[in-house]
């Protein structure tokens, strides 16, 4: 996609699959994926919006119905929220919107708070990542003015992280922003942070009488966070209590009189010492057994970034950073980035089919930016083995690191090979050297796997053969320059695609066409064009025209089930064909003896890009008969 109207019709694409506004509680976005919470979701509605343009996949977890779009999910966001009202005219807040489970909530929430402004994190962290190459290349760099501006650009984003919290945390709990800010603002006051080296060298200060303690909030993530949750409730109180003529003055004189002091008494140091108290059991781990830690991490973080729950770690994470200025999480976590990068590789490498290596290409490229969905979806779990793979690999080198100590010493808001720089410190000169040798493993083993395992893809045999006879030219109808006519690639009766007995297929949720109950066991090309697809266990063929209409042809119904043992393949993926051509056979009587049907969808996958999809008026049909046209 590449035009703003792509995007406007991708969402409104979405919007409509997912049951419309009405459906919909809130909406929300991370580097990578469009999350809903829906009121009802259905296989239905995951099903359309996979299947449509410039979606890579659905994922449904932690209550979110996650879109995952990649690099674009920026432009789809900006298009799809103006679609949809979701808050309440007198209250602010979600109509009806059900609490699901303390789970999914905190999954949510973290979702929605962080992924905005993970970008900022990253690219501050890139910064010091440079500025620690450069002190190492120029030993007096570090003494100059010029590093010292660099430096306290880098560290700004995280010296007022609870601002930006404030922030994201106000659009998603519904709180007025301005306050929101205001109060977190003075959490990282400096006249609060001089109080509290006061009372940190023995000064007693006190609140009404409460003693202070000497907790600062620079860098902090839960005070914030549960200052705006808790704050939502306050201001809505207020809102209802306080007369209209002077809600706006003493709305937010109540928020910050009540909610700071709060937050300084009870919230910040209760939460502090929560976020420290996680961060500690993770460390307990590292240090005393870091090579269980490596392989926990490296070998399973990327099946987390699968069901999109891996912001959940980023509060433990600032923690360490906060508390120790290290942090070995980012560490392994980057190893495991890497070996899936690897893994795509290592099928760019392999395989002979270019749209293949097109999809790996690209994919490899964003992950190389520490961003693996597209690497995912696109490549290593779409043949599974690679995903295996890059898992494995993940934990082998992971683990051979663990024995170097390894650590980043500067936040990185996406760890990949860019930032590996964030693990040099003189002070810990192994840890680069873990890094290095643990990354390199995650990145080479993959490769050799697959080199010599394969990764999944279906092995062919090209068998030549003589293509059916042409089209009798009384049978093809006169076609115009923007129409193209599909034919039928086997013959048999022509049944509406409506009365398939599978609701996928009959809903249209794969696109529009027809379905033919074959009376013969060979499957021809309908047009002249390429094979962009085949199914591992043979069932099912993906075709794109000369012109660029994308077909499915479907042999049967669930006979994915079979594992391809009736089944005869005699073009190879990748292939270029002509109309008429075999593309397969089949033994029609083994797959009935399994209870299973024949009935075969031909389906326009990518109908959406055309005018209308016009199906032949015919109860029979023969082989290369003209079946289907496609007006442009």
């Amino acid at each position: 996609m590449s035009k703003v109207r792509d995007y406007q019709q991708l969402a409104h694409s979405i919007l409509e699959a997912v049951g419309g506004e009405d459906n919909i509680i809130s909406v929300a976005r991370c580097a990578t994926r469009l999350r809903l919470v829906l009121k009802r979701s259905d296989a239905k509605a995951k099903e359309q919006v996979a299947a449509l343009p410039g979606v890579i996949t659905v994922v449904e977890s932690g209550g979110q119905f996650q879109v995952v779009i990649g690099q674009h999910v920026g432009e789809v966001y900006e298009a799809f929220r103006p679609l949809v009202s979701l808050e309440d005219e007198e209250t602010g807040q979600p109509n009806n919107a059900p609490k699901g489970t303390i789970l999914n909530r905190i999954i949510a929430t973290m979702s929605a708070v962080f992924a905005p402004f993970v970008y900022i994190l990253a690219a501050a962290g890139i910064l010091q990542g440079v500025l620690i190459l450069t002190s190492l290349v120029f030993k007096d760099f570090a003494a100059t003015g010029t590093y010292e501006v660099f430096s306290f650009i880098s560290w700004a984003p995280f010296t007022f992280l609870p601002i930006f919290i404030a922030i994201t945390a106000a659009n998603h709990f519904k709180v007025n922003q301005f306050i929101a800010v205001a109060c977190s603002a003075a959490l990282v006051s400096p006249t609060w942070a001089e109080m509290a080296g006061r009372i940190t060298s023995g000064e007693s200060i006190s609140f009404i009488g409460i003693a202070l303690s000497g907790t600062t909030y620079t860098s902090s993530v839960l005070p914030p966070l549960f200052l705006v949750w808790l704050l939502s409730y306050l201001e809505r109180f207020l809102n209802r209590t306080i007369n209209d003529v002077i809600k706006p003055l003493f709305v937010p004189f109540f928020s910050m009189v009540i909610m700071v002091p709060l937050t300084i008494l009870v919230i910040g140091p209760i939460t502090t010492l929560g976020a420290e108290g996680i961060a500690n059991g993770y460390n307990y781990l590292a240090e005393n057994a870091p090579a269980l830690a490596g392989l926990i991490i490296g070998g399973f973080w990327q099946v987390i970034v699968i069901f999109g729950v891996h912001w959940g770690v980023t509060p433990m994470v600032l923690a360490n950073f906060e508390q120790y200025g290290r942090d070995s999480f980012q560490a392994y976590q980057t190893i495991a980035v890497i070996a899936q990068v690897g893994a795509v590789i290592g099928v760019i490498l392999k395989t002979r089919n270019k749209e293949t290596k097109k999809v790996g290409v690209s994919a490899g490229l964003t992950g190389i930016f520490g961003i693996t969905e597209p690497a995912i979806y696109g490549v290593t779990l779409r043949f599974k083995k690679p995903f295996i793979y890059g898992c494995i690999s993940g934990a082998v080198g992971a683990v051979v690191a663990s024995f170097f100590k390894p650590y980043y010493f500067a936040y990185a808001g996406l760890p990949g090979p860019l930032t590996l720089v964030n693990g040099i410190s003189s002070d810990y000169p192994s840890s680069i050297i873990g890094l290095l040798i643990g990354t390199a493993i995650a990145l080479i083993l993959p490769i050799v796997l697959i080199q010599i395992l394969g990764f999944g893809e279906e092995k062919v045999v090209t068998v030549t053969t003589t293509p059916a006879t042409p089209v009798p030219a009384q049978e093809v109808s006169a076609t115009l320059t923007n129409e193209e006519t599909i034919q039928a690639p086997l013959a048999g009766q022509v049944v509406p695609l409506s009365d398939v007995p599978d609701e996928v297929f009959a809903s249209g949720a794969m696109g529009q066409g027809v379905a033919i109950r074959p009376t013969s066991n060979t499957v021809v090309a309908p047009f002249s064009g390429s094979v962009v697809m085949i199914a591992p266990t043979k069932h099912a063929i993906g075709l794109r025209s000369t012109s660029g209409v994308e077909v499915l042809i479907h042999v049967g119904l669930e006979t994915v089930a079979l594992n391809g043992t009736p089944f005869t393949l005699h073009v190879e993926d990748g292939a270029s064909v002509e109309a008429g051509q075999t593309l397969l056979t089949f033994d029609a009587s083994a797959i009935e003896q399994h209870g299973l049907q024949t009935i075969t969808p031909v389906i326009v996958t990518n109908a959406s890009s055309y005018a209308e999809v016009i199906v032949g008026q015919h109860e029979t049909v023969e082989a290369n008969t003209a079946i289907l046209t496609i007006v442009k």
